[in-house]
C-alpha cells in the first residue's frame, strides 16, 4: 500500500486537476483534425533529403547559440552559486529563472533588436540562475567533510576538497542543461532568430510538414549525439568554433537600454504624471480583465497537465524497466521516450495546435508528452535498482502494483514536483499560441507596443512561478523523500 503521507497529497492535487478539468477548455475546431494528423505522419515518407543542406546553416546557429550560451551561463552560475545562501541574491535568480526563455527573448527584441545578442541573452540570464540553483544544491550535498579536513581556508577545501568531490555531479547536470538549452535555442526561432524553430514555424504554417519531419529529424540527431561532439577531447574546439561562426550582434544602443527602463516599461499613468488614482484604475483595469484571467488559465493548465504528466510516467516507466521487459522492448520504449522528451514543449503544442485548433488540449497534450517522457525514464532507471525477495510474484500487475509503486511512489511524486514550476513556466509561455495563459497576454501586450503592461504581467509570471516553487519544496519536505534528486543526473530543472 502506498504510505499515508504520498497518498494524501496525491488525492489533493488529484481533486485540484479534476476541479480544473470542469473549467477547462478542450475543444477542437478544426473540422477534420484526424485527417491533418493523418498527414502529418504520412509526411515522414516524403522527406526531401536533398533539403539539408539549406538547413545546415540554421543547425550551426543553434549549436553554436547554445554552446556560447551555456559557456557563459555555466560560468556564471558556478560563481552565483557561491554566494547562493545570500537573500538577495537567491531571491533575484528566482525571479530571473521564473520567467521563460522566450518572454526573455522579447523583451531583449525591444531593446537589441532581432540578433544573436538577442538570442543569447535570452538563454544565459534565466539558464544562469537555474544553474546556480542546482549547483548550489550539489554543492551543498556535497558538504559531508569532517571538520578536520576542511581546514581554516575556505577558499582551499572548495578548491581542493569540495568542488573536485562534486565535480562528475557538476558535469553530469551541465551535460543535461545544455541538451535544455538545444531545445531553448531551437524555439527562439518562433520568434524570428534564425535557429531550426524559425523554419520549423515556416513550414508548420504553410503545411510542408515533410520539412517538420526532416528538421526534426535532424534536431533529434544533434540531441542523441551530444556526448559524441562534446566531450573533453572535442569541447575546446566546438566552443572556438561556435565563438567564430557567431555573427550579427547588432548595435548596443544603450540609448534604447536607458529609454526601455525609465520609460517603456513604467506604468503609462506614471510616466505622463498622472494622479495617483489613474495609476490605481490603470492597474486595476489590466487586473480585472487580463491578470485574473491569465492566472487563471494558468493554474488551470499546468494543474491538470501536472496530473495527465504523472499518469503518463506511471504508464511507461515499466516500458524502459528490466523488472517488466525484454531488451528489444525496453529499446523501442526507450527510443520513443527519448523522441518525446527532446521535442520542446512549444514545437509540440504547436503540432497540435494545427491538427486540433486554439484550445488548452494541444497545451496539455504537448506538456504531458513531454515531462511524462523524462519521468517515465527517471523512474525507469530507479525501478531498476530495486531489490526483491526470492519469493516475489511473477505476475507483472501485482508486480507493479504490490511491490513496485508503493516503493518508488514517494519518490515519483518528488520528481513531479521538480518539475511542477517547468510546467507552469511553460503554460504560461504557450498562451502565445493561443492559449488564455499569461503568455497570451504578455504577447498581446508587446504586439500593441504597451511595454509597461507587459512588465507588469511578467513580473505576475515570476511571483506565480515562486510561489508554485515554494509550494513544491514544501510538498517535498512533508514527503520526506531522502535520496538526491540533483544528483541523478538528469534534467528536473
Amino acid at each position: 500500500m502506498l504510505q499515508s503521507k504520498s497518498l494524501n497529497v496525491s488525492v489533493i492535487f488529484l481533486a485540484v486537476a479534476v476541479v480544473s478539468f470542469i473549467f477547462a477548455d478542450f475543444s477542437i475546431s478544426t473540422l477534420e483534425p484526424f485527417l491533418e494528423l493523418k498527414r502529418f505522419s504520412l509526411a515522414l515518407f516524403e522527406i526531401n533529403v536533398l533539403e539539408v543542406p539549406k538547413l545546415i546553416p540554421a543547425l550551426f546557429t543553434t549549436i553554436s547559440i547554445a554552446v556560447v550560451a551555456m559557456l557563459v551561463s555555466s560560468i556564471i552560475g558556478f560563481f552565483l552559486a557561491l554566494i547562493f545562501e545570500n537573500f538577495f541574491v537567491r531571491t533575484t535568480l528566482a525571479f530571473t529563472r521564473a520567467i521563460h526563455e522566450l518572454f526573455w527573448a522579447l523583451i531583449f527584441l525591444q531593446i537589441f533588436g532581432l540578433n544573436t545578442l538577442t538570442a543569447l541573452l535570452a538563454i544565459i540570464l534565466p539558464y544562469s540562475a537555474i544553474l546556480a540553483k542546482v549547483y548550489a544544491e550539489i554543492l551543498q550535498e556535497h558538504d559531508t567533510f569532517p571538520n578536520e579536513l576542511k581546514g581554516k581556508s575556505k577558499v582551499s577545501y572548495y578548491l581542493y576538497t569540495k568542488i573536485p568531490d562534486a565535480f562528475p555531479h557538476l558535469v553530469a547536470y551541465t551535460y543535461y542543461r545544455f541538451e535544455c538549452a538545444l531545445r531553448s535555442t531551437a524555439i527562439l526561432g518562433f520568434v524570428g532568430i534564425t535557429t531550426l524553430g524559425y523554419y520549423l514555424s515556416s513550414s508548420f504554417m504553410q503545411g510542408y510538414y515533410n520539412e517538420v519531419w526532416l528538421l526534426l529529424i535532424m534536431f533529434y540527431i544533434i540531441i542523441a549525439t551530444i556526448r559524441w561532439w562534446v566531450n573533453k577531447y572535442t569541447v575546446i574546439p566546438v566552443v572556438v568554433s561556435s565563438l567564430f561562426y557567431l555573427d550579427d550582434f547588432g548595435t548596443v544602443s544603450f540609448d534604447n537600454f536607458i529609454r526601455f527602463i525609465t520609460s517603456d516599461i513604467v506604468p503609462h499613468p506614471i510616466r505622463t504624471d498622472k494622479p495617483f488614482s489613474e495609476v490605481i484604475a490603470w492597474f486595476e483595469s489590466i487586473f480585472k480583465e487580463e491578470i485574473l484571467i491569465g492566472v487563471f488559465n494558468t493554474i488551470l493548465l499546468t494543474q491538470i497537465s501536472l496530473v495527465l504528466t504523472a499518469f503518463l510516467a506511471l504508464a511507461t516507466f515499466p516500458l524502459v524497466s528490466k523488472k517488466f521487459t525484454n531488451k528489444f522492448a525496453r529499446t523501442l520504449s526507450h527510443v520513443f521516450l527519448v523522441v518525446l522528451r527532446s521535442t520542446p514543449e512549444y514545437i509540440l503544442a504547436y503540432l497540435f495546435l494545427q491538427i486540433f485548433g486554439p484550445s488548452m488540449l494541444p497545451a496539455a497534450l504537448a506538456l504531458m508528452l513531454h515531462n511524462g517522457a523524462i519521468i517515465g525514464f527517471l523512474m525507469g532507471q530507479q525501478t531498476d535498482e530495486i531489490d526483491f525477495r526470492l519469493d516475489v510474484t511473477k505476475k507483472k500487475n501485482e508486480l507493479y502494483l504490490y511491490e513496485v509503486l508503493p516503493r518508488i511512489y514517494s519518490q515519483f511524486l518528488a520528481f513531479l514536483f521538480y518539475r511542477w514550476e517547468i510546467i507552469m513556466r511553460e503554460s504560461a509561455i504557450l498562451g502565445i499560441l493561443g492559449v488564455a495563459t499569461l503568455g497570451f497576454f504578455i504577447d498581446s501586450a508587446i504586439a500593441d507596443f504597451r511595454l509597461d503592461k507587459m512588465m507588469l504581467l511578467l513580473i505576475v509570471t515570476a511571483i506565480l512561478n515562486i510561489c508554485i516553487d515554494l509550494i513544491s519544496k514544501k510538498s517535498r519536505d512533508y514527503l520526506k523523500v531522502e535520496k538526491s534528486i540533483t544528483s541523478c543526473g538528469c534534467d528536473l530543472k
